[in-house]
């Protein structure tokens, strides 16, 4: 009994141990979500951030990513073919301008590109 048991643990251990790396769908979904809503209105986004609806919303996604997205991405696509996968974030810029990654060549630190408003 206690071999198996022992056998169990490890097994979930390896298993899951993908888990924590992976494309992250759910969670940079809510953070596509949060963005959007920021680029609308940076108000309503702070209360969504004290109440804390985004927090947990951000939890919940994390905790799904790990059990479902990640897992599966991991064991039954990305391990055995040596690539990872990819996401592809929602491109929404707003009218007052966007920020740049800093991963990108042209992106620079706090320099707001782009932009309608007060044209």
């Amino acid at each position: 009994m206690r071999k198996a048991l022992s056998g169990l643990l490890l097994g979930g251990l390896l298993f899951f141990s993908g888990c924590s790396a992976g494309p992250h769908q759910i969670f940079r979904t809510v953070d596509d979500w949060d963005a959007k809503i920021y680029t609308d209105s940076p108000w309503l986004s702070a209360v969504l951030w004290i109440i804390p609806v985004v927090p947990l919303a951000r939890l919940g996604a994390g905790i799904g990513d790990f059990f479902i997205v990640d897992a599966y991405s991991f064991w039954f696509k990305d391990a055995w073919a040596g690539t990872g996968t990819g996401f592809k974030h929602a491109e929404y810029l707003g009218t007052g301008g966007h920020l740049k990654s800093l991963l990108l060549e042209d992106g620079d630190f706090l320099e707001v590109s782009g932009g309608t408003e007060g044209q």
